[in-house]
C-alpha cells in the first residue's frame, strides 16, 4: 500500500504542476482574433451574439470540468490498478468476479451525470428554437460551390458568395479561403432570421462567431438565428461535407451600422420599407400584428355593401318593398403573414 500511495502522491503532484504551468502561461497566447480562426488558439472563437455565449457557458463552466474531473479519476485509477496491483506487487491475484456496489456506482454515476448535461443542453437548444421576433430575413441557399442570398424582407433577389481568389484576397489584405466576394450584410443589434436550404446536395452553413451551424437540405428550408453585439466582419465555411469544392464554400457576414445597412441596401436594388405585406414573406412585427387584427377582428358593415366572407355570417331578411341583393363572391380576407 505505501508505494501505491507514494506513486498516487507524485502523479498529483506531477499533474498539479503542469496545471499552475498552464494557467500562468496562459497570459503569454496570442490574443484570440474576433470573427476569424487564431493561429495556435485552443479555445472557441470569442463570442460575438447572445447564442455564442450561452455556448461558451455550456462548454466552459458544464462540459470542460466534468470531462476533466472523469478523466483525472480513470487516469489516477489507472495508475494506482498499475502499481498496486501489478505482478510483482501483488504475486497472488485475488479470486473474485463481481462487486455489486462497484457495478450500481458506475451505472448510476454515468446516467446522473449524462441527465445533469442534458438539463444545461435543453436550456441552450431551447433558445436556439425560441426565436425573437426577427427584424429581418435571410434565405441561404447552398449550391456546389458557393451559397446564395436573398432578402426577401427588402425586396433584394437572389446574388451569388463565391470565394474570392488568392491574389484578390491578397490584395484586400482579407483571410484567403475565408472571405467572400459578395457577403451578407446585416445591421448591428437587430434579429436576423436565417432561413437554409440547399439547391443540389447537402450543405451546411457554419459560423462559429456566432454560433450558428445549421443543415442547409435540398428540398427543406430549415432555421436558424442571430443578433450581432458589434460591428466588423466575421467568418465561416460550409462544415458538411459536399463534394470536391467543400472547402471553397466561405461564409461572409458584415456587421454595419443600420446608416450603413440602408445604403447598401440602396445599392442592392432594394427597400427599407416594404410597399404590402405580402412583399415581406414572415412579416416585420407590426405587418404582423396589422394581419392579425385584419383577420380577427371584422369591420361594421357599411350600408349597400356587399357583404364579405367576415360580415356575411347571418343573412338578413330584405327590407320591404325591396329585391334581396344578389350575391358576388366572397373576398378572401388577408391572412395574417
Amino acid at each position: 500500500m505505501g508505494l501505491g500511495t507514494r506513486a498516487l502522491s507524485t502523479a498529483g503532484g506531477i499533474l498539479a504542476s503542469a496545471s499552475l504551468a498552464v494557467f500562468f502561461a496562459t497570459p503569454t497566447w496570442a490574443q484570440d482574433l474576433m470573427g476569424q480562426p487564431t493561429p495556435g488558439g485552443i479555445g472557441l472563437q470569442p463570442a460575438a451574439s447572445p447564442l455564442k455565449h450561452q455556448a461558451h457557458i455550456f462548454h466552459d463552466a458544464i462540459l470542460m470540468p466534468i470531462i476533466t474531473a472523469i478523466c483525472l479519476l480513470v487516469l489516477g485509477l489507472i495508475i494506482w490498478i498499475a502499481i498496486r496491483y501489478n505482478e510483482k506487487a501483488n504475486p497472488v491475484p485475488a479470486k473474485w468476479s463481481h462487486n455489486t456496489l462497484i457495478e450500481i456506482i458506475w451505472t448510476v454515476l454515468p446516467v446522473m451525470i449524462l441527465v445533469g448535461i442534458s438539463l444545461f443542453s435543453f436550456r441552450l437548444l431551447f433558445a436556439y428554437h425560441d426565436m425573437p421576433t426577427p427584424d429581418l430575413t435571410v434565405k441561404a441557399t447552398g449550391n456546389q460551390w458557393n451559397w446564395a442570398y436573398e432578402y426577401p424582407d427588402q425586396g433584394i433577389a437572389e446574388y451569388i458568395s463565391a470565394m474570392l481568389p488568392e491574389d484578390e484576397a491578397r490584395a484586400r489584405n482579407v483571410p484567403y479561403r475565408l472571405a467572400a466576394s459578395e457577403p451578407i450584410v446585416v445591421p448591428v443589434g437587430k434579429t436576423v432570421r436565417v432561413l437554409v436550404t440547399a439547391a443540389d446536395v447537402i450543405h451546411a452553413f457554419a459560423l462559429p462567431a456566432f454560433g450558428l451551424k445549421t443543415d442547409a437540405v435540398p428540398g427543406r428550408v430549415n432555421e436558424t438565428w442571430f443578433r450581432a453585439e458589434r460591428t466588423g466582419v466575421f467568418y465561416g465555411q460550409c462544415s458538411e461535407l459536399c463534394g470536391v469544392d467543400h472547402a471553397f464554400m466561405p461564409i461572409q457576414i458584415n456587421v454595419v451600422t443600420e446608416a450603413e445597412f440602408a445604403a447598401w441596401v440602396a445599392s442592392k436594388g432594394g427597400s427599407m420599407t416594404p410597399a404590402t405585406p405580402a412583399e415581406a414573406p414572415g412579416g416585420t412585427a407590426a405587418q404582423v400584428a396589422v394581419g392579425t387584427t385584419e383577420a380577427t377582428a371584422p369591420a361594421a358593415p357599411v350600408a349597400g355593401a356587399i357583404p364579405t366572407a367576415q360580415t356575411a355570417t347571418t343573412p338578413t331578411a330584405p327590407a320591404a318593398g325591396t329585391a334581396p341583393a344578389a350575391t358576388a363572391p366572397a373576398a378572401a380576407a388577408p391572412a395574417a403573414q
